[in-house]
């Protein structure tokens, strides 16, 4: 252990390191990592977003003193743990929560509060960019955003100098650089795979739709400079390391990566950026994405593209509902056990009724449920009911109980993902499956294959998460060889030891899964009912 000590002690102060910062919706984290890429100090912050002028922001101090503590609290921890202050690091990235807006003036001045990703104050600009463009922008993206701020007549668009991301701001702020990467990139406005930039033909007809407003600037002017995975993003200025931290032992001169969006990072911490490569996170929430061999055919409310941080178009299906009635359940389950006198380990819990699960029939007996605590706009719902409903000769048991909700956790993303599947024609080589509902070995690991028809594989390096993901991709911009692609380095160095537990998918779970969903998709009209009569 002390040879290991010693070791990580050498590559901190030689500055063979790297460090990843990501700005999540509750939490800023920040993970260093050594030469054989694992965490070797973390620091984090936790934060929350204000509802202000029926806008969901962060104010700049928010964000400045977020990632000062969070900065000083990972300094610290190699402080504590090596007995080194921290002064220096081999390469540094930012990543954020994607999307949003943030507006500046020649000054640098913010103009209107930071808008973030969760607000829905856009529809009828993105309506209107869905149809000119033919292509699918989200109410989140960026440039739905400004052309909703245009739309309002907002007072401040025409002194508009710089229109960014979360993360780019940061980045901007600490190098003087105005860069995004592609994965963001994607976020803001539609991109051209090809040439890995926004897409010219978009941009130009965004600058036709609003020629009528006499703006001083065009689209490009006011945007970032999009960069791929690897790119020299600029190195962090004597300004720029006293922003980032407090104590000013950090020096200044230090190469950082292109800045990205938190879906790109997850991709990097996941190791699915390559081409028929996916990843499902699964917890309150979940959704999946599929790097793409070609662009899609045809344009579906339902699917978001983004890319991966080099470029490759990645499709995204994200729904709003996983496992929230899932839990619930198992939670009656837990007060019924110490009704009994019975003191219920929540881990055994979980685990007996998941593989209980695995004992139902293939299609759930004929049970049907919906777990929409909220809304889905995947089957077009504003709000939701949690619904169980079965009819009097269904298998009503147990196992079935159980696998009904298992499946029903994921029956919006398998609506989204059924668009890729069937009506694309997307090929899907493996899938890395992460979060709470693979937590019980083998359980929703089988039901997504099933789900899927694709092999599931689940990692014990998918838990590291988004900052981790950002600090291999600055290592990867540090320390790849020449022609080194992405995907390959991710491969070879970073996952080589980890290929995680594959399961392929169980013919019957196929065939079982989609009855259910057949039943799922006819049932709505119920879902629909309990939405309309009963009220909050």
């Amino acid at each position: 252990m002390s040879l290991d000590i010693n070791k990580i002690k050498e590559q901190i102060e030689h500055g063979n390191t790297s460090l990843g910062i990501e700005l999540g919706s509750t939490r800023i984290k920040a993970v260093l990592i050594g030469e054989d890429h694992t965490p070797i100090a973390s620091g984090s912050h936790d934060w929350e977003n204000r509802f202000v002028d029926h806008i969901w922001t962060y104010t700049l101090e928010d964000i400045w003193t977020g990632i000062r503590d969070c900065y000083g609290k990972m300094a610290e921890d190699v402080k504590e743990t090596y007995g080194i202050t921290l002064t220096t690091i081999g390469s540094i990235g930012f990543s954020a929560m994607m999307h949003g807006y943030m507006a500046f003036n020649k000054e640098g001045d913010l103009l209107v509060p930071f808008r973030t990703w969760r607000n829905t104050i856009t529809g009828p600009a993105s309506g209107k960019l869905t149809e000119v463009f033919r292509y699918n922008i989200p109410q989140r993206w960026s440039i739905a955003h400004l052309y909703q701020a245009i739309l309002n007549k907002e007072e401040h668009v025409k002194d508009i100098d710089y229109l960014i991301t979360l993360e780019g701001y940061v980045h901007w702020k600490l190098t003087g650089r105005r860069v995004l990467g592609i994965g963001d990139v994607a976020g803001m406005f539609p991109v051209d795979i090809h040439a890995r930039d926004f897409d010219q033909k978009r941009v130009e007809q965004f600058d036709q739709l609003v020629a009528g407003e006499n703006f001083p600037w065009k689209l490009r002017d006011i945007l970032p400079k999009a960069l791929v995975a690897g790119e020299d993003a600029g190195v962090l200025t004597e300004e720029g390391a006293k922003l980032l931290d407090a104590s000013g032992n950090l020096k200044a001169g230090i190469p950082m990566c292109p800045p990205e969006g938190d879906a790109g990072t997850g991709m990097a911490a996941t190791n699915s950026v390559a081409v028929r490569t996916g990843n499902v996170s699964a917890g309150t929430s979940v959704f999946a994405m599929v790097v793409l061999e070609k662009e899609l055919e045809h344009v579906y409310p339902e699917i978001d593209l983004v890319t991966t941080p080099a470029g490759d178009m990645v499709a995204m299906v994200h729904c709003n509902n996983c496992t929230s009635d899932l839990n619930a359940w198992v939670n009656l389950f837990k007060e019924f056990s110490e009704a009994m006198g019975m003191k219920a380990d929540m881990n055994q819990l979980f685990g007996t009724l998941y593989n209980k699960a695995l004992e139902g029939d293939s299609d759930c007996g004929g049970l049907l449920a919906y777990n929409y605590f909220s809304g889905e706009h995947i089957t077009h719902f504003e709000e939701g009911r949690p619904l169980f409903v079965r009819t009097p000769d269904s298998r009503f048991n147990l196992a079935n109980f159980m696998r009904v909700h298992l499946y029903t956790s994921l029956g919006a993303l398998k609506t989204g993902m059924d668009i890729l599947l069937k009506k694309e024609h997307v090929k899907v080589d493996s899938i890395l499956g992460h979060g709470g509902l693979f937590k019980t070995k083998g359980v929703g690991q089988r039901i997504l294959a099933g789900a899927m028809n694709a092999p599931v594989s689940v990692m014990e390096t998918a838990g590291e998460g988004g900052a981790w993901g950002i600090a291999l991709l600055a290592s990867y911009m540090r320390c790849r060889e020449e022609g080194e692609t992405l995907d390959a380095y991710l491969a070879n160095k970073v996952f080589a030891g980890d290929k995680g537990t594959r399961m392929e998918p169980v013919k019957e779970d196929v065939e079982g899964f989609e009855a259910f969903m057949k039943r799922y998709a006819e049932g709505l009209a119920i879902e629909k009912a309990a939405v309309e009569h009963m009220k909050d």
